[in-house]
């Protein structure tokens, strides 16, 4: 969803003002792991319909190019990104931005940009009214409701820049690469260049998602400890109730080992049973959690995730069949030293002792 939006690497000039774009640009094709790129003007703006103001980031791109950089058309909720044309001040919103502002498809918003202009009366803001031309969802809530699109000679018109550009968004071959290529492109360009990828840009998150995830696995690890507790006092309880019939299988000529096989049995099988019955409900709810989460939410009338606390207006899921497997391994292995304990106390009762009273 980031992805979709951002690019994997970005190369900005000094003052993020960029003239030759395109020898930046041409320069950085020449490495093997870079596939294409798209100049861009970003700049800061209030944008305003009536009474509805709401700030955002307006990134000035070009349509044909930046649909080689980023998979923003797949997220077009209404209009295309090919609708923004030079000189007619079209604008593409987010979906929350939109909503804040109450516009839709054909509506006007006014844009001011903290560039101002001198006049008699001090310095005035640029006031530009644009026509929104098209919505788009992300997923991603900083972008749905922080981020507006327009024509990148339309920004440059308004910025006053000319021909220059705040800097070049790359495609890479392979996004993991990202930073070795940052460190390449940084050898290798001419000239004094900000470049950033998409790990440093969203470095936080992703840092934030990293230690969640660690987390799960430890509750998760806890909750099968847990588990594996029940089953040692299941066990331990069963042995206590089953101390003559124990021995009376001892006085038989049953082995100890017989008698410690007979609970590991047992406990095994309550551990198989309970993890099989674990991984196919996660896996169910993994596969069907967009539809779940949403039912949840209609039935109790809250909301679970809240976009401007999640940063994502909806709950993705991608089920890793290793993870799977290494929980489910971790699950059963745990379950299986719980079992040795109970069949190991099993296994040492004396006949003599627990029959006395029988």
């Amino acid at each position: 969803r980031i992805l979709g939006v951002a690019a994997h690497l970005e190369i900005s000039g000094p003052a993020d003002q960029l003239s030759d774009w395109r020898g930046v640009l041409l320069q950085a094709k020449q490495n093997k792991d870079v596939l294409s790129g798209a100049p861009y003007v970003n700049a800061q703006g209030m944008l305003a319909n009536g009474g509805n103001v709401r700030g955002a980031i307006i990134r000035g791109v070009l349509p044909d190019m930046e649909s080689q950089v980023a998979d923003l058309a797949r997220h077009m909720k209404q209009g295309k990104l090919t609708d923004l044309k030079p000189g007619e001040f079209g604008i593409i919103l987010g979906g929350e931005l939109a909503r804040v502002l109450n516009v839709f498809p054909g509506d006007k918003v006014v844009l001011l940009t903290p560039q101002g202009n001198i006049t008699p009366a001090g310095v005035m803001p640029r006031v530009k009214q644009f026509t929104v031309t098209g919505i788009f969802e992300a997923g991603m809530f900083e972008y749905d409701s922080g981020l507006a699109l327009v024509h990148l000679q339309d920004a440059q018109k308004l910025l006053r820049l000319g021909d220059d550009v705040s800097g070049v968004r790359l495609k890479l071959d392979d996004l993991f690469r990202a930073p070795f290529v940052t460190r390449e492109l940084a050898k290798s360009l001419d000239g004094n260049f900000y470049l950033t990828d998409w790990t440093q840009s969203h470095a936080n998150f992703f840092r934030a998602v990293a230690i969640e995830k660690r987390m799960m696995f430890l509750i998760l690890l806890l909750i099968v400890a847990v588990a594996a507790f029940n089953i040692v006092s299941t066990l331990v309880m069963a042995v206590t109730d089953k101390q003559s019939d124990i021995a009376i299988l001892r006085t038989l000529g049953a082995r100890p080992g017989s008698i410690m096989r007979i609970f590991i049995v047992q406990g095994a099988f309550i551990g198989v049973f309970g993890t099989l019955l674990g991984v196919v409900s996660g896996v169910l709810l993994a596969l069907n959690v967009e539809t779940v989460v949403p039912m949840i939410e209609r039935l109790f009338g809250m909301d679970l995730f809240p976009a401007d606390v999640y940063y994502i207006s909806q709950l993705p899921s991608k089920l890793v069949w290793a993870d799977v497997g290494v929980i489910a391994g971790i699950s059963l292995l745990i379950s299986l030293l719980a079992t040795l304990y109970p069949s190991w106390a099993a296994s040492r009762i004396n006949p003599a002792e627990a029959l006395r009273y029988e």
